[in-house]
């Protein structure tokens, strides 16, 4: 299934996130100080960093959901900044997002969350929709619990459901905030295997913020950590652990 809508691909093998000089602050706190990063099209970036340091605040200034104070976000071959309403939703179709709370809808059941943006978005029929929420249940191993409502679930389970929902448009990108947050290792373990499948099988371009640092090994093709608004360090896994900055050797044995 593919979306209607403008042509909004990245053009000549253009990166699908192009951030520059990104800042935002609340008040006289600054939680972004002149971000610059570039996300190809197929990458998984993580995004590590301390509470605080506005990782979180970054996937909603992509999403459109807060507003930088200056600088650029260019997503899938468009300036998000100055993009009116009606061309951001459009371009947020082609966005899944995986909240930390998987921000489920409590009154609706596992398989009417994960069909509602299929209900709003597509041109699917009631059967084809039925048919793709089923296979998308059965992605994340979910398809035994499609009448259930998330609170007769676990936390593990609820982030699964979101996952499922978050893919339901076939997006090209996907943003995940704390996915194995308070979860155990094996659940936890769980959900990253499913975020590496989305590499190898639909080659989902990917920016995952997370304090898990097994995980981050696990899944990131590079890995950025953020320091009071500022990357810090850029680089794979072992490029950081070979890194002379102690707040990095610090983060990455995970004292900090």
């Amino acid at each position: 299934m593919k979306n209607d809508g403008e042509n909004n691909e990245p053009r000549n093998n253009e990166p699908a996130v192009v951030i520059h000089d990104l800042r935002k602050s609340f008040g006289r706190q600054k939680v972004l100080n002149g971000i610059g990063l570039t996300v190809a099209c197929g990458e998984t970036v993580v995004v590590l960093g301390r509470s605080g340091t506005g990782k979180s605040v970054l996937l909603k200034l992509l999403i459109g959901l807060q507003k930088p104070d200056s600088g650029s976000i260019r997503i899938l071959g468009q300036e998000m900044t100055t993009l009116r309403f009606k061309e951001l939703n459009q371009i947020r179709i082609k966005i899944g997002f995986l909240f930390q709370q998987a921000a489920l809808y409590d009154s609706l059941s596992v398989e009417e969350n994960v069909a509602f943006a299929l209900d709003r978005h597509s041109n699917l029929r009631r059967a084809e929709r039925k048919q793709r929420v089923c296979e998308l249940l059965a992605t994340v191993g979910m398809e035994q619990q499609e009448k259930k409502l998330p609170s007769q679930i676990s936390g593990g389970m609820q982030k699964r459901v979101g996952l499922a929902r978050a893919l339901a448009l076939e997006p090209e990108i996907m943003l995940f905030d704390e996915p194995t947050a308070g979860l155990d290792p094996i659940t936890a373990g769980e959900i990253n295997q499913l975020i590496l499948g989305l590499q190898e099988k639909r080659k989902i371009t990917s920016i995952v913020v997370t304090h898990d640092i097994r995980g981050a090994r696990a899944v990131s093709h590079r890995l950025v950590l953020l320091r009071e608004g500022s990357i810090v360090a850029e680089g794979t896994f072992e490029e950081l652990k070979k890194n002379q900055d102690p707040f990095v050797a610090q983060f990455l044995s995970g004292d900090s």
